[in-house]
């Protein structure tokens, strides 16, 4: 069972209230890691409210947008598929307060607050569901294709598993152009638990351990592969030991800062030469599988409100405000407010947005020659052959 963040913070209150936005805090959060062939990291955390602050707001901006987007789907603004990342949004800004920005970070098509994490802007976001030419990727990748190979994210994937072999290359060319001896930036490829036992995650991992590659395989347990349990679709439910030889750690992934510190022990492990980790985020989403799923059928509505209420990782960043610093209900409210705003001015953006003028943009982009030029191609094969473009 996931525990809750606000009962182990709680067993660290600080003497007195930071009443300095840099003053240090010390959270512990007992009970968050379990190792596998490693030793597990500090259960603690220095922080502050300058800190604490901007992952409230990262994670808060994170929520409003995947709100956002379900409330457009289901005007029909997106289409497509789409799956959200409500619930989760500890792990994704954990994980990058842990990285550096040399480090590779792919994941699957649960992707919009990666993007976001990684460079990305809410209205990038949404305008790229919409199918707006001033989207992240053009308005031709949706859902599941954000990329930005700027800020080293190698995007989502839309085949279940399937990024995990090219996080395995990022990972293979990270060690290849470090000089030898000297710290490397590491690759994390994400994937769910459903995807856990797929044969082409086995066979990466054996890979990244046979050449010690500093690859990080995270896999982000939601507890339900689509609308299977996890007691239901895999014999080993302790993901983080699925490695075999290969070092294991289990982390709480609806607290932030047991995340950050937690990717920061598995970062320095890897990126010094010692080969690849598994990490298993115990984490929660709120949304069905995709839009297409109410998630209902599969589990009740006490189970969702019951982590709504004792866990949400959004909640446990505003308990530790409130009960660590001098922050307030009025200054976190209006935060909110504030970021409400912003998201809603957003889509409004994303929506007088205009669509690709012309079929120019759906034959570039597709292959390069070996100068790296981009080459147009003549003709793409339509379902419907009468459709079919044609230079």
């Amino acid at each position: 069972m996931l525990r809750t963040a606000l009962r182990r913070a709680a067993a660290a209150r600080p003497h007195a209230r930071s009443l300095s936005a840099e003053a240090s805090i010390t959270v512990e959060f007992p009970g968050a890691y379990t190792a596998y062939l490693s030793e597990e990291p500090a259960a603690a955390a220095e922080t502050t409210k300058a800190e604490l602050l901007e992952y409230f707001k990262t994670m808060y901006t994170m929520r409003r947008m995947e709100l956002m987007c379900d409330d457009q789907y289901k005007k029909r603004e997106i289409r497509g598929f789409c799956h959200l990342y409500d619930g989760q949004e500890a792990v994704g800004t954990g994980i990058q307060a842990a990285l550096s920005p040399e480090d590779s970070w792919i994941t699957s098509y649960r992707c919009h607050c990666i993007a976001l994490a990684r460079g990305g802007s809410v209205e990038g976001v949404l305008a790229e569901l919409m199918g707006r030419s001033h989207g992240q990727t053009g308005g031709i990748g949706g859902s599941m294709h954000f990329y930005n190979k700027k800020e080293n994210f190698f995007g989502g994937q839309g085949i279940v598993g399937a990024q995990v072999p090219v996080g395995t290359g990022l990972a293979f060319a990270n060690k290849y152009k470090t000089p030898l001896g000297e710290p490397m930036p590491v690759a994390i490829g994400c994937y769910g638990d459903g995807a856990a036992n797929q044969g082409q995650i086995w066979e990466s991992m054996n890979m990244a351990a046979l050449w010690k590659l500093p690859m990080i395989f995270c896999i982000e347990n939601n507890q339900y592969g689509m609308g299977t349990s996890i007691a239901r679709h895999s014999c080993n439910n302790d993901y983080y030991t699925m490695g075999n030889v290969i070092a294991g750690l289990k982390m709480d992934g609806m607290n932030v800062l047991s995340v950050r510190e937690g990717m920061k022990h598995v970062r320095d492990y890897v990126s010094q030469g010692n080969g690849p980790m598994v990490v298993e985020m115990s984490t929660y989403r709120y949304h069905g599988h995709s839009m297409s799923d109410p998630g209902k059928i599969y589990r009740d509505g006490a189970e969702v409100k019951a982590m709504r209420e004792n866990n949400d990782p959004i909640k446990n960043v505003r308990q530790l405000l409130l009960g660590h610093t001098d922050a307030t209900e009025d200054e976190l409210n209006t935060i909110e407010k504030n970021i409400r705003a912003e998201v809603e001015a957003a889509r409004d953006r994303a929506l007088a947005g205009s669509t690709p003028s012309s079929t120019d943009d759906l034959v570039r982009n597709i292959y390069l020659d070996e100068h790296g030029k981009d080459v147009p191609q003549s003709y793409i094969r339509l379902p419907d052959y009468e459709k079919s473009i044609r230079a």
